[in-house]
């Protein structure tokens, strides 16, 4: 692995920097709630991958089992998740999304996305065309283990 320039050191600082302040202001766009981000990321979880055990949320999310627990209660309570039980292991149960929860996403989705639309109108052609080959590398930066 090469060693890190000085430009290197100083293009990751400003970039998180500035992904912080970004994702920062796309949290504000989010829906009045009380639910915290766990809460929100085990719902997007749930969306892409479908149902899990709570075991299996909680080592996605990565978060101890006790924690998922809790987690997956209040999203139940408010009707954003169903439990079933799971069809092979009469011990455990799966964990899926609800109509409700599913509806809630896609609100708080279009909101933020809306949001951002928004502020593209304000950048240059070249701007936006940087953004699209950008867009991939920082997913790709998102998911580096």
């Amino acid at each position: 692995m090469p060693t890190a320039t000085a430009a290197d050191a100083a293009l990751a600082s400003e970039l998180r920097l500035s992904v912080m302040r970004l994702a920062r202001r796309l949290r504000g766009q989010r829906a009045a709630t009380d639910l915290g981000l766990t809460h929100l990321a085990t719902l997007s979880s749930l969306e892409i991958h479908g149902q899990m055990t709570p075991g299996e949320l909680a080592a996605h999310e990565r978060v101890q089992p006790p924690s998922m627990t809790r987690v997956i209660a209040t999203l139940e309570e408010r009707g954003l998740v169903v439990r079933e039980p799971h069809p092979t292991d009469g011990r455990q149960v799966l964990v899926q999304l609800s109509d409700t929860g599913r509806e809630m996403l896609k609100g708080d989705r279009r909101r933020r996305d809306a949001w951002l639309s928004q502020h593209f109108a304000d950048l240059s052609p070249d701007d936006l065309e940087l953004l699209h080959r950008v867009a991939p590398i920082l997913e790709r930066l998102a998911r580096a283990e």
